[in-house]
């Protein structure tokens, strides 16, 4: 049970989205640069990230939800979003996709671990000073949507279909999306903000 009031029927992060529109666009449109914007890192790439920062934060709600957009923009493949939530290192990424995973796990703990070799062991296995910073970006951030949603303790259902599908449907639509309709959820005028 929410610690709050919260819009009933609105999982996750999108309950206090909805509470608190006015926080809600920048931290939507952060997510969009960070996680769909133009770069050289895949939007899968940038969504495993986020998912296993989640799942080291033990956020529920935010790890399944960004797992399910991570596979919908990998052909469905979520065997290699559960590998790489339980064990990066022998998953089926590259190594330098490893080495950014290294480097968000240790911005996940606390931005001080991470070390110069860290960096220079991902610059080496291709990675730019954009997807470094990127990394740590979207490793910080999500340190924070998942306070969000765990700290106000969000109603986080448990129905795998339903993560698949949203997923499916963030992965098609953005995260800042236009004329949405889900069921339960009132048609949103163009340009209104839609949460995972």
């Amino acid at each position: 049970m929410p610690h709050i009031e919260l819009p009933a029927g609105l999982p996750g992060i999108r309950g206090p989205m909805a509470f608190r529109p006015e926080t809600s666009k920048p931290l939507n449109e952060l997510v969009e640069v960070l996680l769909r914007g133009p770069s050289t890192l895949t939007r899968g790439e940038r969504e495993l990230i986020a998912t296993y920062v989640s799942a080291q934060n033990d956020c529920y709600y935010c790890q399944t939800i960004h797992g399910a957009i991570a596979a919908a923009h990998l052909n469905g493949d979520e065997a290699i979003v559960k590998s790489v939530k339980r064990d990066f290192l022998h998953a089926d990424v590259s190594e330098k996709m490893k080495a950014l995973l290294e480097i968000a796990g240790k911005v996940q703990q606390g931005g001080k671990r991470v070390t110069s070799e860290d960096v220079e062991r991902a610059r080496r296995l291709g990675a730019t000073d954009l997807e470094i910073h990127d990394t740590v970006l979207i490793a910080a951030a999500f340190c924070m949507y998942n306070r969000y949603v765990d700290g106000l303790a969000t109603w986080q259902p448990e129905d795998a279909e339903m993560y698949r599908e949203r997923g499916k449907m963030v992965a098609r639509e953005g995260y800042v999306a236009a004329n949405l309709q889900n069921a339960g959820q009132p048609t949103k005028a163009k340009g209104d903000l839609v949460t995972t």
